[in-house]
């Protein structure tokens, strides 16, 4: 008996078996079955079959049908994550739920292209400053600096997500050689840094109007020194800071091979932290090539579908510290205090994001700067910091704090951000912090929600404040993670 009643039940699920195999069976083209769900698509087919079926049949070709998609599904989720001839297919989920296929074509597979190069840089040098100008021992005018670059960068693999979003983005790090025809007073200070990269418009598939910032530390200067270094009123430290940035064109000569021409803004300073800082500001061309290890002819075009950007606003909260120097004006003239004064301050930025590559709003900035409105009376000291005795004065702690407002846009890539802000002091006791101030920063990625954090600090556009050394975390981050 019981026989009886589970035979019909089998035929049943196999004649459904056999019906789900069979392509001439589909109610409906393929192309329109897969833009359906799963239960749609079972909906759909079990409202197909024979009134005639009982509950029974009905229940088996169900039970059969959901059990094939199952079975389909996960050999091709599989599939999608294991490596074929052709390359390596993966699936990806995003921030805003979606879920993009992507497949490197590349024989390899690897994230990252490695790429070296070399440049050759003429500038002109901005007579900025008398020793330039020709106060110095030749009595020539200082006006042009040449320079050699050796590079190690890394790209995304071309194609890419990333490499699409960032524009063909780089990063790597550059040491250069700088000779500015007087070794004996100013030196040839060799310059490291990070540099960043990517293009801003493609003007053919071989042509490219890209953008670099380089920002490192440069040594070897002769800085100003009252007995040895008379002259020098402009660099007065050994290592100072060097900030770099370029326009350019970007030519791809070969498979392998490209050649870069365009403009060169150079600026060395050491961020107020010795006196004098007069610093170097410089113009120019820049001229190089750059070999590109392991890239294929192929991976040009683009190869992958970009998710969606999830608009969100997100909140960076910044501590930093540093030392400056202080110059006292006497008259028409300005002086150098003899100690270094410490800096501390915070930034909590309320940042909007727009999109990969864009983000600004508003932060609220605290700073104790302990060189704000130190006086002295009848004190004139040289560039060498010598105290002939006269009472240095410090005032009191509430007149060295201030707390101010400023407006912040940021542009985002690979590892860095590059941010500008202008802002003003609204709670301070006067003096030196009555003050309309302008940042410039650099934000260097750790983990998904921290970062170190390098700024500097101008007022009114020209006097330099002070640097901004530190660390940053940000929170309610939703960026979505690419690969």
């Amino acid at each position: 008996m019981k026989f009886a009643l589970r035979a019909p039940i089998l035929k049943y699920t196999l004649f459904g078996m056999l019906f789900l195999n069979s392509p001439a069976q589909a109610s409906e083209p393929r192309s329109k079955r897969m833009e359906k769900t799963a239960a749609e698509v079972i909906a759909a087919d079990s409202a197909a079959i024979p009134k005639g079926w009982d509950n029974d049949c009905r229940a088996s070709y169900k039970a059969g049908y959901e059990a094939g998609y199952r079975a389909g599904y996960l050999h091709g989720r599989r599939t999608a994550t294991q490596p074929h001839s052709s390359g390596r297919a993966s699936a990806t989920r995003y921030a805003d739920g979606s879920i993009v296929q992507t497949r490197d074509t590349t024989a390899s597979g690897r994230r990252f292209m490695h790429r070296i190069g070399a440049e050759f840089r003429p500038e002109y040098i901005f007579p900025t400053n008398p020793f330039v100008e020709g106060e110095n021992r030749a009595g020539q005018p200082i006006d042009l600096s040449l320079s050699g670059h050796l590079r190690y960068s890394f790209q995304f693999r071309p194609g890419s997500i990333p490499d699409q979003i960032y524009g063909g983005a780089y990063q790597g790090i550059g040491a250069a050689y700088y000779d500015f025809g007087n070794p004996d007073e100013l030196g040839n200070p060799i310059a490291v840094y990070l540099f960043q990269g990517a293009r801003i418009a493609r003007i053919s598939p071989r042509l490219s109007f890209n953008y670099e910032w380089n920002f490192g530390l440069s040594f070897g200067w002769k800085p100003y020194d009252d007995a040895v270094n008379p002259l020098n009123k402009m660099m007065g430290s050994k290592m100072n800071a060097y900030l770099n940035a370029d326009f350019f064109l970007n030519w791809r000569v070969t498979r392998e091979v490209d050649f870069t021409a365009g403009l060169s803004l150079t600026h060395f300073s050491n961020g107020n932290t010795k006196f004098p800082n007069a610093g170097l500001n410089a113009v120019g061309l820049r001229a190089g090539l750059t070999y590109n290890f392991g890239r294929k002819s192929s991976e040009m075009a683009p190869r992958t579908v970009c998710p969606a950007f999830p608009r969100h606003f997100s909140y960076d909260l910044t501590f930093f510290g540093s030392w400056r120097r202080k110059g006292i004006e006497v008259g028409d003239k300005q002086y150098a205090a003899p100690d270094a004064y410490t800096v501390l301050g915070f930034n909590f930025a309320s940042m909007y994001n727009f999109g990969y590559k864009f983000r600004a709003g508003v932060s609220l900035d605290g700073v104790y700067d302990g060189s704000a409105n130190v006086y002295t009376e009848d004190y004139i000291v040289g560039y060498d910091g010598g105290d002939p005795g006269y009472q240095f004065h410090t005032p009191s702690f509430d007149k060295q704090i201030a707390l101010g407002i400023s407006g912040r846009a940021e542009f985002v890539m690979p590892y860095f951000t590059v941010g500008f802000g202008l802002g003003f002091n609204v709670l301070h006791k006067g003096g030196d912090l009555k003050s309309f101030y302008q940042m410039l920063t650099l934000k260097v990625g750790v983990t998904r929600n921290t970062f170190v954090h390098v700024g500097y600090c101008l007022k009114d556009f020209q006097t330099p404040n002070y640097l901004m050394l530190g660390v940053g975390f940000r929170f309610n981050n939703k960026y979505p993670r690419l690969r």
